[in-house]
């Protein structure tokens, strides 16, 4: 159960950093508030799975989650870049991710 917690937190950070983009320096309210109830979510969320998990490997999960998730949002919904390095360096972060967690 902690694992699927802590999926849903790092999944939870990507829905954080895109809202703290949209809120154009918290001046949009309703992004605004997105972000706040997304980070105390992602951040509780976190810290719940911290009690079973060792904290390098889960700290690692989330972020790369987080990151990854956040980067693709950029992708797909803002515009950004869709390059083969950008792919690659995001496979990379991946495989590190999944690396971790196979061996702890």
């Amino acid at each position: 159960m902690a694992w699927i917690v802590l999926v849903l937190s790092g999944i939870l950070e990507t829905v954080w950093a895109s809202a703290l983009s949209r809120s154009e320096g918290f001046n949009r309210p309703l992004p605004s508030v997105v972000f706040g109830v997304a980070l105390v979510a992602s951040m509780v969320g976190l810290a719940w799975s911290l009690r079973t998990l060792p904290v390098g490997t889960a700290y690692v999960v989330w972020v790369g989650i987080g990151a990854v998730g956040t980067a693709l949002y950029g992708m797909v919904v803002l515009g950004e870049p869709a390059t083969l390095v950008r792919f690659v360096c995001l496979a990379a972060i991946v495989g590190g991710v999944v690396g971790l967690k196979l061996v702890s």
